[in-house]
């Protein structure tokens, strides 16, 4: 499926336009699909790319007349740098400093169909060729264009820095031929793609090009935008979980507050639209709603664990040979960025404009458009830069609540939630359980298991139509969308022989998300963790036994430079030890080693307001991502999802509470924090083992989770077998009696408890 990459001969088209717009030409080389072992052969990944290559044409470069490139990229960029990188593939094939390209958002273009969906690291694994095709075909008509100019041959000109010169020394700008360069009608012009042997930007460490911007305020977010007459705007939300309003005692008496302009019933709870933010949080506090049950009403965390348990699925026959089987749970973690969930919305007769940071734009506009009678034509969706995601900008539900409450009360609105109510009622990583069993006789592996049931996972962003798309031509068609993104995302590395994993979900009363990564995190530490316990069986190293029972040469080499750098085997004191382990995924690869400090010292040290327990001292992550575009900001990606894989493993998690998340935010989510952040970390990038790149933005995350959890395991001498690993040790405050007439969670705006 999809184009052969490999080859170095492209079509391109050079579009009609009165300066030069070019676009790339990529046609699949082959329909067919392997069948056996889906995620070994045909991944999540490479689905994403095969949908997007039918409208990869469409994707086109621009060349200004003042010399600098610009592009539209269809997808979007909240922190992972790909506005850098996609720079840094253009710079390189078109031959132009990276400080003179200029990479924007697309605003949501249906005509892109599955070309404008951010997720599962595929952004520059689907657009690097596109985007080189464009630039490359650019930069052809911009070297016939000079030649027509000078009167030279191409072949006697060259492109450097945005200057095409000849041999005699004369010199000419792009910007000055992009004119020329353009054409009255599209033609089609073949292109050679630059060599990966000459590369001289890609691959090389560079800084953002948003940089300055973000740390002087320059760069623009949601709630930065001066759209005309869109005031501040916040929802009043019920105690539990999708909870709706039943009625309101006092809607004249808030809509008469100082700086309140309109409070209006939606469908999520009560909107109320004032002159400033902290007078819609006034608004909020003061209103007195009765509410309906929501869709988690009662609920606990155990009782979801007891739904779970009655929708686990049966290992198969018990083998002969010896096993080893575990159990594992993992509770449910907030997917809260940094920026909270945020709107703008203006939605007139006839017509509306959402303003928002959207990883699935042409889905949210589809969306708003049926919420609000609208015909899709008549619904602009705007694509604006977002402070962190980890997949909660798949989802717009601050958009659906700014286009609702902007119709019902006719004014723009600038609606903000606050930071509880996106822990609380926000998306979170469901709750799971995740069942391993090995079989061997004596070293030999002969069989894996595992059984992964999980709440439900809501894929309803855009992922699962990719899937509906491409179903006919995958080897699990009359699976769910959850089972098929579970199939083509996980994978054993190792030489194990018959393996089988499976997925069962249940309770759909969540708002749930892929907060970094879907199953990937889970999965992988419960295998590492039982492979661990195989190891000790067996009297192996744990290191060495992964390392003679890895059946990919990338992987492999990935383990080995960590404990190398590492210093694996190294002697540690009682109560502090090591842990290794690895993850594939999205054509890349990679491995950690942990050092974890459990001594009773360290464990129980104090931390004002916070959660003291184990401290990670030391991690050491070797990633191959294939081609690594921009090492800097591969770098900084794998140091975040090492602090997620911390976080995860060590202190994060929601607890739930008569169908209430009790945490409210980050004072008490405990995300990692500087005392549980290794003093020593080491990035090892290896060396480059295709010319094609692989994904990065979530892969470390389970390799590091897991790797902590091994360490964990081997420093105390017992296998963790909950996570986070000190979930019930976090306390709380009592969550208040509801009153008579219910009012919103006061001790969820403003303040946690």
């Amino acid at each position: 499926m999809g184009a052969d990459l490999g080859r170095r001969r492209f079509l391109g088209y050079v579009l009609a336009a009165p300066t030069l717009v070019a676009a790339a030409d990529i046609r699949p080389a082959t329909d067919g699909v392997p069948s056996p072992q889906p995620a070994k052969l045909l991944d999540l990944n490479a689905v994403m790319t095969a949908a997007a290559l039918p409208t990869a044409g469409l994707i086109t470069i621009d060349v200004n007349a003042d010399g600098t490139v610009s592009f539209a990229l269809p997808r979007a960029e909240v922190g992972q740098g790909i506005t850098t990188s996609t720079a840094m593939v253009i710079a390189e094939e078109l031959s132009v400093p990276v400080e003179r390209v200029r990479v924007t958002l697309a605003t949501a273009r249906p005509e892109l169909v599955f070309n404008q969906l951010t997720g599962a690291s595929n952004t520059t694994i689907s657009t690097f060729t596109p985007i080189r095709v464009a630039a490359a075909t650019a930069r052809v008509r911009l070297l016939e264009a000079a030649s027509e100019k000078l009167g030279t041959p191409v072949t006697e000109l060259t492109l450097r820095a945005g200057v095409i010169s000849d041999r005699a020394g004369r010199r000419i700008g792009i910007g000055s031929i992009a004119e020329l360069a353009a054409s009255p009608r599209t033609v089609q012009v073949p292109v050679t793609l630059t060599p990966p042997e000459r590369f001289s930007v890609i691959g090389t460490p560079h800084n953002r090009v948003d940089a300055r911007d973000a740390v002087t305020g320059g760069k623009k977010f949601t709630m930065d935008l001066q759209v005309d007459g869109a005031k501040p705007t916040m929802v009043c939300r019920a105690p539990t979980i999708n909870g709706t309003v039943r009625s309101v005692a006092n809607l004249a008496e808030v809509r008469a507050m100082p700086g309140v302009t309109d409070v209006v019933v939606i469908s999520t709870g009560v909107a109320v639209r004032a002159e400033t933010f902290g007078q819609c949080i006034d608004g909020v506090r003061a209103l007195r709603v009765s509410w309906k049950p929501g869709t988690a009403e009662g609920k606990s965390d155990d009782t979801v664990l007891r739904e779970l348990a009655l929708a686990e699925l049966p290992f198969g026959p018990r083998p002969l040979a010896s096993t080893v089987e575990r159990k594992f749970t993992f509770r449910f973690r907030g997917n809260s960025a940094l920026e909270t969930n945020c709107a703008i919305a203006d939605v007139r007769p006839g017509r509306a404009e959402v303003w928002a940071a959207l990883k699935s734009p042409i889905v949210a506009r589809e969306t708003l458009a049926a919420k609000l009678g609208l015909p899709v034509a008549a619904v602009t969706v705007h694509v604006v830069e977002g402070g962190g995601s980890f997949g909660r900008k798949l989802f717009f539900d601050a958009a659906l609540e700014a286009a609702e409450t902007s119709q019902r009360i006719g004014k723009p609105v600038k609606l903000m939630w606050h930071r509880a109510d996106d822990v609380r009622q926000g998306r979170v990583h469901p709750m799971a359980t995740s069942r391993v069993r090995i079989a061997h006789v004596g070293e030999t592996v002969l069989g894996y298991e595992q059984r992964h049931t999980s709440v439900s996972t809501d894929l309803g962003h855009g992922f699962g139509e990719v899937v509906t798309a491409l179903a006919a031509r995958l080897p699990v068609v009359d699976l769910a969308f959850s089972e098929v993104f579970f199939v083509l995302s996980q994978t054993v590395p190792y030489e194990f022989g018959v393996v089988s994993q499976l997925l069962s979900e249940a309770d759909r009363g969540f708002n749930t998300g892929s907060m970094r990564n879907v199953y990937s995190p889970d999965v992988t530490c419960a295998r590492e963790l039982v492979v661990d316990e195989l190891a000790a069986k067996l009297r192996k190293d744990p290191y060495e036994f992964r390392r003679d029972a890895l059946g990919d040469g990338r992987t492999r080499a990935a383990l080995e430079a960590v404990a190398k750098a590492g210093d694996w085997g190294r002697p540690m004191e009682s109560g502090t030890a090591q842990g290794i382990a690895v993850h594939e995924e999205y054509h890349s690869t990679s491995a950690a080693l942990v050092e974890i400090d459990c001594r009773p010292a360290t464990v129980n040290r104090p931390i004002r307001d916070g959660v003291a327990g184990p401290r990670v001292t030391k991690v050491v992550f070797a990633v191959d991502v294939g081609l690594t575009v921009n090492p800097r900001g591969l770098e900084a990606q794998v140091m975040g999802a090492v602090m997620d894989g911390i976080a995860q493993t060590l202190t994060s998690s929601l607890h739930l509470r008569d169908g209430c998340f009790l945490e409210a935010s980050w004072d008490n989510y405990f995300y990692t924090r500087q005392w549980n952040t290794p003093p020593e970390l080491e990035i090892i990038i290896l060396p480059n083992t295709s010319d094609q790149p692989g994904g990065a933005g979530e892969l470390g995350v389970a390799a590091s989770m897991a790797a902590v959890a091994c360490a964990y395991g081997r420093a105390v001498g017992a296998m963790p077998t909950e996570f986070p690993i000190n979930h019930g040790t976090l306390s709380f405050v009592p969550k208040p009696a509801v009153p008579p007439v219910p009012a919103s969670p006061v001790d969820g705006i403003g303040k946690a408890f």
